[in-house]
C-alpha cells in the first residue's frame, strides 16, 4: 500500500518489467511510483502543480521520451524530467541535457541511483513550486488595493483587521510602534482602503523638514508672505484635499506649529500664510510616533490638546520580536521583492538560514529585515547565502528568550512555513517534515496551528 504523503513519480516506459522494477525500488525508498507505457498516457494525468519529478525512457512507441520533454518543457520549464537512455548512446544523453533534460540514467543502472537522483529532483521541484506561490502571492498583493500587511501571528491580524475597519470609518488616527515597524505601511494600507483610495496620500516627516519651512510646507503661502515668497504655494493639506496626509514622527513638530494643527483638524480648514480666507478641507489625518506622547504632554513636550485631538483611534503596531514567527514570510517576501526587481532568482532559505533570522533580536524591526533580504538577494551568492554572516556586526541579544522558547519558536515557524508552502494539505506536510500524522497533529494543537487556516491565501 503506498504511503498517502508520499511523492508522486511519473515512471514512463514501454517495458512492462522497467517498470516494476523502477516502481518498486522508489516504493521502498517511500515515494508513490505512477507507471505509464506510453508519453502519452503520462501527460494526461500533468497538473500544472505536480510536486513530483518524471521518469521516462527515451525510445518509445508513438511519442518518445525527447519529444515528452519538450512538451513537458513547454507546459512546466521547472519540472525536473529524468531520461533513460541506451548503454553507450552519449549523444543521446547530450541532447537531452540541451533540451532541459534535469539528468539522465544509463541503463542498466543501480537502484540507488535512481533514487538518489528522484531525491535531487523532488527537491528542486519543492523549491520551485514555493518560489512560484511567492511570485503568485506577490502579484496577488499588487493587484490587490492597498499595500499588504504580511503574516499569520495574532498580532498582525489583529493589526489586519483593526486596518479594515477603520479604513471604512471617518475619523483620524494615531498610530504607535517603534521605528522600522512599519507605520508608513499601515498609513498607506488605511488610506488604500477606504473610500479616498482614489485621491492622493500626502505623507510628511515632521522630523526631516526645516522648522522654519515647515509651515509654508504644511499650510503653503501667498506671494509676498515672506521674503523670498515669489509665488503662491499650495500647502501639503490643500494639495491632498479629498484625500489623507500622513504626518510621521509628529512628535517632531515645533510646540508653535502644533496650535495651527490643531485648529486645522477641529475646524477642518487651512489657511495659507499671507492669507485672509480659509480654504475647506476634506481629509483623513494619520498621525504617527515612536514616542508615548501622553507622557511627552505631561513633560511639556507635546500640546496636550492636540494629543487628546489625535487619540480619537489608536492603533498599536506590533515591533517584530512580538511576532517571531511571522519572520521567514517576511523575509521571503522581501526577497521575492527584490528578485523581481532586480530580475534575479530568489535564493532558497534553509533550515539554518531560519534558525538565524529567528535569533535576532531585529532592533530596527521589519525595515532591518526587508534590508537584509535585499542584501541576501543581491550579495548573497558571494558569500554561500549565509546569512550569518550577512548579518556580521550587528549585535544579536536574545537574552530574553531561554532556550527552550527558542527551540519552540523555531519549530512552530518552520511547521507554519511548511503549511504555507503546501497550502495546508497534512499528507503533504508530513513528508516535507518527516513526521508521522500523529506527531504533526500534537504539534499543530500544542502551537495553536490550524490546516483549513493555510488553505486559502495569506491575508492581506
Amino acid at each position: 500500500m503506498h504511503d498517502p504523503a508520499a511523492i508522486p513519480v511519473l515512471i514512463i516506459d514501454d517495458e512492462p518489467h522497467l517498470r516494476i522494477t523502477a516502481g518498486q525500488t522508489l516504493e521502498l525508498a517511500g515515494y508513490q511510483p505512477e507507471p505509464h507505457a506510453s508519453a502519452e498516457s503520462a501527460l494526461a494525468t500533468l497538473t500544472s502543480d505536480f510536486p513530483g519529478v518524471i521518469v521516462s525512457d527515451i525510445r518509445m512507441p508513438g511519442m518518445d521520451g525527447m519529444a515528452l520533454l519538450r512538451e513537458v518543457r513547454l507546459r512546466d520549464p521547472d519540472l525536473p524530467v529524468i531520461l533513460i537512455t541506451g548503454h553507450g548512446d552519449i549523444s543521446t544523453a547530450v541532447e537531452a541535457m540541451r533540451e532541459g533534460a534535469w539528468d539522465f540514467l544509463e541503463k542498466p543502472f543501480a537502484g540507488e541511483r535512481l533514487v538518489e537522483m528522484v531525491r535531487r529532483g523532488v527537491d528542486k521541484r519543492r523549491l520551485s513550486l514555493e518560489n512560484r506561490q511567492l511570485k503568485a502571492e506577490l502579484e496577488a498583493q499588487q493587484a490587490a488595493p492597498g499595500p499588504r500587511l504580511v503574516g499569520r501571528t495574532p498580532a498582525i491580524q489583529r493589526l489586519a483587521s483593526m486596518v479594515q475597519r477603520i479604513a471604512q470609518v471617518e475619523t483620524d488616527v494615531l498610530l504607535f510602534g517603534e521605528t522600522g515597524t512599519g507605520k508608513d505601511l499601515v498609513a498607506r494600507a488605511i488610506h488604500e482602503r477606504s473610500p479616498r483610495g482614489g485621491h492622493p496620500f500626502v505623507a510628511i516627516n515632521c522630523g526631516a523638514v526645516p522648522e522654519s519651512i515647515i509651515e509654508s510646507e504644511l499650510f503653503g503661502h501667498e506671494k509676498g508672505a515672506f521674503t523670498g515668497a515669489v509665488e503662491r504655494r499650495i500647502g501639503k493639506f490643500e494639495y491632498a484635499n479629498g484625500g489623507t496626509v500622513f504626518l510621521d514622527e509628529i512628535e517632531s513638530m515645533p510646540l508653535a506649529l502644533q496650535v495651527k494643527l490643531l485648529r486645522v483638524l477641529q475646524e477642518r480648514c487651512v489657511e495659507r500664510l499671507g492669507a485672509n480666507e480659509a480654504v475647506p478641507l476634506d481629509i483623513r489625518v494619520i498621525a504617527a510616533t515612536k514616542v508615548d506622547l501622553k507622557l511627552a504632554a505631561e513633560a511639556g513636550e507635546f500640546r496636550e490638546d492636540l494629543y487628546y485631538r489625535l487619540n480619537v483611534v489608536t492603533l498599536p503596531i506590533p515591533p517584530l520580536r512580538e511576532r517571531r514567527e511571522d519572520i521567514p514570510l517576511l523575509f521571503q517576501h522581501f526577497a521575492v521583492v527584490a528578485a523581481n526587481r532586480s530580475g534575479q532568482e530568489t535564493p532558497p532559505l534553509d533550515a539554518g538560514g531560519i534558525s538565524t533570522l529567528m535569533a535576532h533580536d531585529w532592533p530596527g524591526n521589519v525595515r532591518e529585515l526587508r534590508n537584509l533580504a535585499e542584501r541576501y538577494v543581491l550579495l548573497g551568492s558571494a558569500f554561500d547565502h549565509r546569512l550569518d554572516v550577512l548579518l556580521e556586526g550587528v549585535e544579536v541579544d536574545n537574552a530574553e528568550l531561554a532556550l527552550p522558547q527558542q527551540v519552540e519558536l523555531f519549530e512552530k515557524s518552520v511547521i507554519s512555513q511548511s503549511l504555507v508552502s503546501h497550502r495546508g494539505r497534512i499528507t503533504e506536510v508530513c513528508e516535507h517534515l518527516g513526521l508521522p500524522r500523529k506527531t504533526l497533529y500534537d504539534k499543530l494543537r500544542k502551537y495553536g496551528l490550524k490546516a483549513e487556516d493555510y488553505r486559502q491565501k495569506v491575508e492581506p
